[in-house]
């Protein structure tokens, strides 16, 4: 079960990257600079016949407090960056959709902000243009979750729609939990900007363009949705095959690799239920380490592409050249 105080952080979450006066602002660093971003914002893989292409949207540079990790002491949380060479005081978390190029049409997973985030934020249409392509040539935005770190990019700061001729596939069970009026009463106040944030952003979107997907679905040749509820309740991530290659984007299973691969019990802020959200990245990391497949993440570091290894407890990311 979902415990009120686990809601109430997450829903904050969403309240945020709608509004950015919360916790994403109020926990600006100035002093400790802006976030390293990318000089080159994309990166694509071949995958058989299809190509997969990481597009960074930007990065944020937050401190990080006793409130991001929440179930182990901060200084147990500073150790472990220590030890892999990394600054203690603050975190930086980086948001990268995927593009998917097949021969069904092009595929973007996940939005980032689109012009209406923080500004180390927005950097997608720019990627795009870098890699050859417009906002109008993609044919389908697949969402993972409802965050808006990851729907927000649908639309521009004029509510202008930012993909205009793309299908929008949303998870069933996550459009259920964000449009339910009565959970959305329910929550505490300051909870209710992730529900309002949804419906802002998903409830005008044209009726034809807007598809719901059940976990499991096939959503085009190759490419398949799969249930990974915990971080929100309908979450997935999505796997693509080619010509017998694979690749796993895990939306956020983990947030920041270098803490929550490593030690995967632990639970960040974001998960809105962490005993679920921890046994799902259990469950897909050890997919993706016997497998040896190659897998994505919104906030992994750039080039967010690259393997899992068994480390200790947990699991190591190992970015790709």
């Amino acid at each position: 079960m979902m415990d009120r105080r686990a809601f109430l952080g997450a829903g904050m979450a969403g309240a945020a990257a709608l509004s950015f006066s919360s916790v994403w602002s109020q926990q600006a660093a100035p002093n400790f600079g802006p976030p390293t971003l990318p000089t080159t914002g994309f990166k694509r893989m071949k995958l058989g016949a299809m190509e997969v292409i990481a597009l960074n949207d930007g990065a944020l540079r937050r401190p990080l407090g006793e409130e991001f990790v929440r179930n182990v002491p901060l200084e147990q949380v500073k150790a472990l960056l220590a030890s892999q060479s990394l600054p203690t005081d603050y975190v930086d978390i980086p948001f990268t959709p995927f593009l998917v190029v097949s021969p069904a049409g092009k595929f973007l997973m996940d939005t980032g902000f689109a012009d209406n985030g923080p500004p180390t934020t927005g950097k997608l249409a720019a990627q795009l243009a870098a890699a050859g392509f417009k906002p109008e040539d993609i044919d389908h935005v697949v969402i993972s979750h409802y965050h808006g770190d990851h729907i927000n990019g649908l639309r521009k700061k004029d509510g202008s729609l930012m993909f205009p001729k793309a299908k929008v596939h949303v998870p069933a069970p996550e459009h259920a939990f964000w449009f339910d009026d009565a959970k959305m009463n329910a929550a505490p106040p300051a909870a209710r900007g992730g529900f309002e944030n949804a419906r802002k952003v998903i409830g005008g979107i044209p009726a034809e363009q807007l598809v719901k997907f059940e976990p499991g679905a096939e959503l085009a040749p190759g490419i398949r949705a799969e249930a990974a509820f915990g971080h929100t309740p309908g979450m997935n991530l999505f796997s693509v095959t080619s010509e017998g290659q694979k690749f796993v984007y895990v939306a956020d299973v983990t947030n920041i690799p270098s803490l929550f691969a490593r030690s995967p019990d632990w639970a960040v802020q974001f998960d809105m239920d962490p005993e679920m959200a921890r046994q799902t990245r259990r469950r897909v990391f050890d997919m993706l380490v016997k497998d040896k497949t190659l897998a994505g993440g919104f906030h992994f570091p750039f080039p967010a592409f690259g393997t899992l290894e068994a480390s200790g407890n947990g699991y190591q990311f190992k970015p790709v050249a």
